[in-house]
């Protein structure tokens, strides 16, 4: 019994080591140049699917989510639309009020009158929300999407995943004019739109002593942007 306990408890320690070596992990990796590395060839077991299209309210486009579907087992049952699929998800997003979550590695958009689809972006990035601002567009007729993603790969581990910093980005419901508001190796915190002044507000935080982690002792970052005029201008503010 005295030999068990001692096992579980070498186990156990062994756990948490791991689990604290995994919260330690920095989020940015230094190297001189402040670039990314560059992302590794996709996994050949990985092949690219899209949810069915959906359509924003008072839009004319629609959304194609897109990502990776990982097959986990060979020679795996999988015909489509049918209940032959064993071990294995088609669904790459979740929607809710007009806001689309998962983990994309594009989104892909196609006017309801037209055969034409287009890319967000050729740059490699993981999306995790995509936001249609609609009481933006009731007011103002401007259509904007916000999404949160990952677009760098700050710690240099090859991949783009939760362990990179967070960058935000709005573009037009058409997919265009696709662009970054949260300034390089910052970390997004949050955003938040007030309705009454159509203005988008969002936090971030910088490593300002650069040991690759975001702690007390870093700097927070404010800022908005005035979504009723056609140029998205980064405004800073101070409100402590």
């Amino acid at each position: 019994m005295k030999k068990l306990h001692i096992t579980i408890l070498g186990i156990a320690v062994l756990l948490l080591a791991s689990c604290k070596e995994e919260i330690e992990k920095p989020k940015v990796t230094y190297n001189g140049s402040n670039k990314g590395k560059a992302i590794a060839v996709a996994d050949s077991t990985q092949i690219q699917i899209a949810d069915l299209p959906l359509q924003m309210e008072g839009t004319d486009y629609l959304i194609h989510p897109v990502a990776d579907l990982s097959i986990r087992e060979k020679g795996i049952k999988s015909r489509y639309g049918s209940s032959s699929v064993n071990d294995l998800s088609f669904t790459i997003s979740n929607y809710g009020e007009f806001e689309i979550t998962g983990f994309l590695q594009n989104i892909k958009f196609q006017k309801v009158d037209s055969d034409s689809i287009r890319k967000l972006t050729d740059k490699p990035v993981l999306i995790q929300t995509a936001t249609y601002l609609k009481s933006v567009a009731d007011k103002t007729n401007n259509q904007i999407m916000v999404y949160t993603m990952v677009d760098m790969d700050t710690n240099k581990d090859g991949k783009l995943d939760t362990s990179d910093i967070k960058a935000l980005y709005l573009s037009e419901i058409s997919g265009k004019k696709f662009t970054k508001i949260s300034y390089n190796l910052q970390e997004l915190i949050d955003w938040k739109l007030i309705e009454s002044k159509n203005r988008l507000y969002y936090r971030t935080v910088e490593d300002t002593n650069k040991n690759g982690e975001f702690d007390k002792k870093d700097v927070v970052n404010y800022y908005y942007i005035d979504l009723s005029k056609k140029e998205w201008k980064i405004i800073g503010y101070e409100p402590v």
